[in-house]
């Protein structure tokens, strides 16, 4: 989708906190190949982009954040954010299950120290974890604490988990709490057990919680995006692409961290189990469906996509 087409839909200034690489290449995968993901998004429309890493071994996660860091500093990225490794292995969708570990705080100093000998000890800007693994407390502390938003996603959590949860984080960090790509990467909302969806819905009303949706056509359907937004409004939601390296590319065979991805008619699935891998959508072709497919309103879009995901970081406008 070209900046024309987006101007077509009156957004500008897109602002993406979830991307995972584009035109063949993976963020944090090298320099060049991180600047060359980030040109795409840049030129469809994205300018503000937080660089997404899968679920990898630590010392692959802390040379991987070393890697962007520099490009955080010198204004290519807006900041890293960390989905993973501390997953349910239930949820992991397109993680590679010989990467997921309990939470470990020590990490987040690891991944901070990696950050500031890059040159932008502020990069570190989300993480998402599964509330329900043993030590999620004490990670969710140190994250705050090195100014991190934890988010909740992939996650085998229970309602009163994810309800604590979300509490705790909102309350340590004196913002709203963030959930990763709601429905997906979470058991589905049953009206016996609403678990981590409702949960996360009912906080998002409330004004305590955003949630992230991927609005590709392929991850959340049009009357679930648009149900979203009429019972939580746009300034709860932060509209993801959740792209990978074959968005701006056709089918065949990518890689997303240690897993083999196969892309047939544009969407992505890991080889071995069929999980949904991410996007081939810039934010740019995400706010195109939820406008024309979605029929949401332009102004509700544009809010979604900018001013609410900035928000959600604590980014300056």
């Amino acid at each position: 989708m070209t900046g024309d087409s987006v101007a077509s839909v009156g957004v500008n200034g897109l602002v993406d906190i979830h991307c995972h690489g584009a035109a063949g290449a993976e963020y944090g995968s090298s320099i060049e190949g991180s600047r060359t993901a980030s040109a795409l998004h840049a030129e469809a429309g994205v300018e503000r982009r937080v660089a997404s890493l899968v679920s990898a071994p630590f010392a692959r996660l802390v040379e991987q954040v070393g890697t962007l860091a520099p490009l955080v500093a010198d204004g290519t990225l807006e900041g890293i954010h960390l989905e993973g490794p501390f997953l349910a292995m239930g949820r992991r969708g397109a993680h590679d299950p010989a990467a997921l570990a309990d939470p470990d705080p020590a990490l987040v100093e690891r991944l901070a120290e990696a950050a500031a000998l890059g040159g932008a000890p502020d990069a570190l800007r989300q993480m998402t974890f599964a509330p329900e693994r043993p030590g999620a407390a004490a990670l969710v502390r140190a994250l705050v604490e090195h100014g991190v938003r934890p988010a909740v996603g992939h996650t085998e959590a229970d309602a009163a988990t994810t309800a604590r949860t979300l509490a705790e984080v909102a309350d340590l960090q004196n913002a709203p709490a963030l959930v990763t790509h709601l429905f997906n990467g979470m058991a589905p909302m049953h009206h016996r057990a609403g678990g981590p969806v409702a949960v996360a819905l009912t906080a998002a009303a409330r004004g305590e919680a955003v949630v992230e949706l991927i609005t590709d056509g392929v991850h959340v359907s049009a009357e679930v995006v648009r149900m979203v937004f009429e019972t939580v409004g746009p300034g709860a939601i932060a509209l993801v692409s959740d792209a990978m390296a074959a968005t701006g590319l056709g089918d065949g065979r990518y890689r997303l961290g240690g897993l083999e991805v196969e892309v047939t008619d544009g969407t992505a699935r890991t080889t071995d189990t069929g999980s949904i891998a991410g996007s081939t959508s810039t934010l740019a072709d995400c706010v195109r469906w939820a406008t024309e497919v979605a029929g949401l309103p332009e102004e509700d879009v544009r809010t979604a996509a900018t001013t609410t995901p900035l928000r959600a970081l604590g980014l300056t406008p």
